[in-house]
């Protein structure tokens, strides 16, 4: 009688484990994929940034440093009368360096003289008037040209439009890896902007387009904006 019951109780422990094999299984991590997408939108250009300024020589520190600064406030003068606001122009380098030469059969260099230079870092919000502030702050001393460069100055719309392509793209993958594989894409477990927490940097492309500004010829091109975005999907069986 014993054997009887206990061989009953063995039984139906084992049809318990089998029902519930199934749920157990169920209830596992569900398999994923991630993948990685990225946006690019293009945009005309509103704003461009100069680095321009004035280098000077004098006999001693301060003459050079004299000349250097009545040279560059004439240059500053002229480009506010061309349009710009006070809070578009800023001063990114000033430095006095001593100049050495060497005198022909000499061993020791001397000091001839000084140069001072200061360097200004310049926004311009109406790119029709590049040519003309160019041409301004050259005609009135500034004889330091380091570039130009193009951007927007409001990025944020630009770069929205790239994240919302970058998510489709990332989408459009995860569907046909997971498809050719024989599942179904499932919900989004995560979504995250690659590299940083930040908003992606702008990366500037430019297109070689003719826009002549007035006096200087200067060509703005486009300003590409680039997101990159990692998602997280689940795959239905």
């Amino acid at each position: 009688m014993r054997d009887l019951s206990r061989r009953i109780g063995l039984l139906a422990l084992s049809f318990a484990l089998a029902v519930a094999a199934p749920v157990l299984a169920a209830d596992g991590p569900a398999a994923t994929i991630t993948v990685t997408g990225e946006g690019h939108v293009e945009a005309a250009p509103d704003l461009a940034t100069l680095s321009l300024g004035v280098t000077t020589q004098g006999e001693t520190a301060s003459a050079a440093m004299e000349a250097n600064s009545a040279a560059l406030a004439t240059v500053v003068a002229r480009m506010k009368a061309a349009g710009i606001a006070d809070r578009d122009v800023q001063t990114s380098n000033l430095s006095l360096n001593p100049n050495w030469q060497q005198a022909e059969g000499s061993d020791t260099p001397k000091i001839v003289g000084y140069v001072a230079t200061n360097v200004l870092t310049v926004r311009v919000r109406k790119l029709a008037t590049i040519g003309s502030v160019l041409d301004a702050a050259i005609t009135d001393g500034a004889n330091t040209l380091n570039g130009i460069s193009f951007g927007l100055d409001d990025p944020e719309p630009a770069l929205d439009k790239a994240r919302v392509a970058a998510v489709k793209a990332a989408r459009a993958r995860a569907e046909m890896l997971v498809t050719a594989a024989g599942g179904t894409l499932g919900r989004i477990v995560s979504i995250n902007e690659s590299g940083s927490t930040m908003p992606p940097m702008p990366m500037p492309m430019y297109r070689m387009e003719a826009a002549m500004a007035d006096a200087v010829p200067v060509e703005g091109g486009e300003v590409g904006m680039t997101a990159s975005v990692t998602i997280v999907f689940e795959i239905e069986q």
